[in-house]
C-alpha cells in the first residue's frame, strides 16, 4: 500500500463563549462551575507548508459578522484567522463542511474560489421537514443556508454519500448524531491518522466519560460515533474535539505570535 502524503494540520480559534459546565452534557454531571467553549476552524496543508505550494483544505467556515450574539465573543473571522497563518482564503482549494450549523458553515463568501464538500443528507436535513421544529433549527442561521443554496446553483458543491476519500490522505466519514448529516475528517500526518471530530464530540470529556453534548438529533448515533472516532484514529489523543479549550493547551502554537490563536495538531502534544 502506498503511504499517503503527510499533511500539516492547524486548529484556528476564532471565537469563544462562557457557559456552565452542565450545558455541555446531556446526562447529569457531578461537577459544577463554568466551562468555556472555544470555536475553531481547521486548516489542512500539504507539502510545501502554509507559505508554499501545497494543497490547502479548510474544514468548516465558522461564522462571520452577520451572526452577532452577545453570548459569543467573535475574536476574528475565520478568514482573518487563516490569514494570520499565511493561508489566503481565496487560495483554498477545498472546504469540507462538517454540518450546517451557524458556527461551522458561515463566511462562505470569503471562500469564493473553493470547492465545497458536504454530506448529501446534511443538505436535506438543513432544508427539510425537521427544520420546522425549533428544537432542530437552534443551530441554523437561514442566511448561511441560503449561501449554500447559491453555491449549489454556482456548481461549486460536491455532495458526499457516506465515506469518501477527497485526496490521498484526506477522507470524510458520515457519523450523524449531532445533526443527521454530520461528517468528520480523517487526515494522514507525521503522527499517523488524525481525526477532526468537529461536533461529533464538542469536548474531550464528551467522549471520555462518555456523556454526549445536549444538542443532538440522534443520541444513539452520537454514542456510536465516539467509537468510530477512536477506531479511525491511530491513538486516542489523535482525536481532536470540535470546541474544547484544552486543544490550545495540549498542542503547540506554530509561532510565539500565534500562541492562543493557532495550535499545530500534527505536532506532538505538549
Amino acid at each position: 500500500m502506498t503511504t499517503p502524503p503527510e499533511y500539516e494540520v492547524y486548529a484556528i480559534k476564532y471565537a469563544s463563549r462562557e457557559q456552565a459546565r452542565s450545558a455541555h452534557f446531556i446526562f447529569d454531571d457531578p461537577h459544577d462551575g463554568p466551562l468555556a467553549m472555544d470555536y475553531y476552524v481547521w486548516a489542512i496543508v500539504g507539502a510545501g507548508g502554509t507559505g508554499g505550494a501545497g494543497r490547502r483544505i479548510v474544514v468548516d467556515l465558522g461564522y462571520d459578522r452577520r451572526f452577532a450574539r452577545q453570548s459569543r465573543h467573535l475574536l476574528r473571522t475565520p478568514a482573518e484567522g487563516l490569514q494570520l497563518l499565511g493561508v489566503d482564503p481565496l487560495a483554498v482549494d477545498d472546504v469540507i463542511v462538517t454540518h450546517l450549523h451557524y458556527d461551522h458553515c458561515g463566511s462562505l463568501p470569503d471562500f469564493a474560489k473553493s470547492r465545497i464538500h458536504i454530506q448529501d443528507r446534511e443538505m436535506v436535513f438543513a432544508t427539510g421537514r425537521f427544520l420546522k421544529w425549533k428544537a432542530f433549527r437552534y443551530g441554523n442561521f437561514v442566511e448561511y443556508t441560503v449561501d449554500f443554496v447559491r453555491a449549489i446553483y454556482d456548481q461549486r458543491v460536491d455532495f458526499v454519500d457516506g465515506d469518501a476519500e477527497l485526496a490521498p490522505g484526506v477522507s470524510v466519514h458520515h457519523l450523524g448524531g449531532h445533526t443527521d448529516g454530520l461528517q468528520m475528517v480523517r487526515v494522514w500526518t507525521r503522527r499517523g491518522w488524525l481525526v477532526l471530530a468537529s461536533d461529533a464530540a464538542h469536548l474531550y470529556a464528551n467522549m471520555e466519560i462518555p456523556n454526549p453534548y445536549p444538542a443532538v438529533f440522534h443520541v444513539g448515533d452520537m454514542l456510536d460515533g465516539f467509537n468510530t472516532l477512536y477506531r479511525l484514529a491511530d491513538a486516542p489523543e489523535n482525536v481532536i474535539p470540535g470546541h474544547d479549550p484544552l486543544v490550545m493547551q495540549r498542542y503547540p502554537a506554530p509561532s510565539a505570535e500565534l500562541e492562543g490563536i493557532v495550535a499545530r495538531l500534527d505536532a506532538d502534544p505538549i
